[in-house]
């Protein structure tokens, strides 16, 4: 059975836009223009990923992310909102992604694939997780290029675990720190810069044009996976 979407906005032509696209990538398609009949429509079974739109007129669309999220469906923000303070408040709120408009509907449907994607279990029952050449054997604390093992220092492994953990989806730069280095560390962002520098000279073709470890400026990072 094809994915259920929910399109959240308050613009009817955006609505019809997007409902056109989606219905033609082959998925289900639901329509809500305010807050309150997207949580009543986000609630219904079958529903998976929310397409959230933040200007609401009832209800501003990031109060909604934690909301949806409680509910296990995949949301990616829709919004002409393009401050980076914005994009970062969405995604430490759960925001599997966050798109600007306007917005080329390819890449949208492809973003919408990864969401879906990984609304499943990250890793196999081994923990491992495989992007490209890159497998991360989570438990095992071990990582392969092409087969062979690579070795990165403890902060180098943690980094990739975490961003191993979410394929395809921006983890922003307070989480990453958070989580490895600890709540005092959360505005040290260089911490990041230095670590994802050693891990693309270890994994990355090419560490000056990254692939798979891939930087939104100001907001995060994101392992890419397709």
């Amino acid at each position: 059975m094809n994915a259920h979407i929910l399109i959240v906005d308050d613009e009817l032509a955006i609505r019809r836009l997007l409902r056109g696209a989606v219905e033609r990538a082959g998925f289900a398609v639901a329509e809500a223009a305010t807050a309150g009949e997207a949580l009543i429509l986000a609630r219904r079974e079958g529903c998976e990923l929310v397409l959230l739109d933040l200007g609401l007129p009832d209800r501003d669309g990031i109060e909604l992310v934690p909301l949806i999220k409680a509910i296990d469906r995949a949301v990616i923000v829709l919004t002409a909102r393009n401050a980076t303070s914005e994009k970062v408040a969405a995604l430490d709120l759960g925001a599997d992604d966050y798109v600007v408009k306007p917005f080329d509907t390819d890449e949208l449907l492809a973003r919408i694939r990864t969401a879906l994607r990984h609304k499943l279990p990250f890793a196999s029952a081994h923990g491992e997780v495989t992007v490209g050449a890159i497998c991360v054997d989570i438990l095992a604390h071990r990582v392969t290029r092409d087969g062979v093992e690579v070795r990165l220092t403890r902060k180098e492994f943690a980094l990739l675990a975490e961003l191993a953990r979410h394929p395809g989806r921006v983890v922003t730069h307070a989480q990453l720190l958070r989580t490895i280095w600890g709540e005092a560390h959360v505005d040290d962002v260089e911490y990041l810069r230095v670590t994802m520098r050693g891990l693309r000279l270890k994994l990355e073709a090419d560490p000056a044009a990254p692939v798979l470890l891939q930087n939104e400026p100001g907001v995060g990072y994101r392992l890419v996976d397709s």
